[in-house]
């Protein structure tokens, strides 16, 4: 593991990772699990947004993308990290959202951003679990007229989200899995 690698992951563990086989939580998919992730404290913060810009423009860098994007809130920095981080590289990839629902006013639609049909795109997740909401954001963007090169996921919890979504998609990495999170040390 690089680096870069080693501090984001330690990031995570430090300010992402909870564990409470007493207590369980309640996941976005309904599910129930002694573990839990919430990226946001490290996808919000400045030197996590600084890793993730790099170890994602690194991973989608050679795919000929114009944008990168995904449900928000959850993919929202994610996307804005690899954004800043490509431009800065001097190979600018742009950065969707997808609304979770049509906005009726305005321009209206599900997607924002510098993005237009027949655009090649890579769609992240921060935490994937049944892979619900990556689908969703593949599904509408999809609808837009994009075509969807990639998934790329922060960490995958190992409950089946990641295969669920390589099915709709041929190329889907996850940086991190939920074992990675559970080892000791950083």
């Amino acid at each position: 593991m690089d680096e870069k690698r080693r501090q984001l992951l330690k990031l995570l563990k430090e300010k992402s990772f909870r564990y409470s086989p007493e207590k369980l939580f309640k996941l976005a998919s309904g599910r129930e699990s002694p573990y839990y992730v919430d990226a946001r404290p490290v996808t919000h913060s400045a030197p996590g947004l600084a890793l993730i810009g790099e170890i994602f423009f690194e991973l989608v860098k050679d795919l000929g993308i114009q944008a990168i994007g995904g449900l928000t809130l959850g993919a929202d920095p994610i996307a804005h990290a690899v954004a800043l981080t490509s431009f800065l590289k001097g190979q600018p990839i742009n950065a969707f959202t997808v609304r979770k629902e049509a906005k009726t006013h305005g321009a209206g639609g599900r997607l924002v951003g510098d993005i237009k049909p027949g655009d090649r795109v890579a769609i992240v997740e921060d935490v994937i679990t049944t892979g619900g909401s990556a689908l969703k954001a593949i599904a509408a963007a999809r609808d837009f007229g994009l075509e969807v090169a990639q998934v790329l996921i922060l960490v995958d919890r190992e409950e089946g989200g990641r295969e669920a979504v390589a099915r709709e998609v041929p190329r889907v990495d996850a940086v991190f899995r939920l074992s990675d999170l559970r080892e000791p040390g950083g």
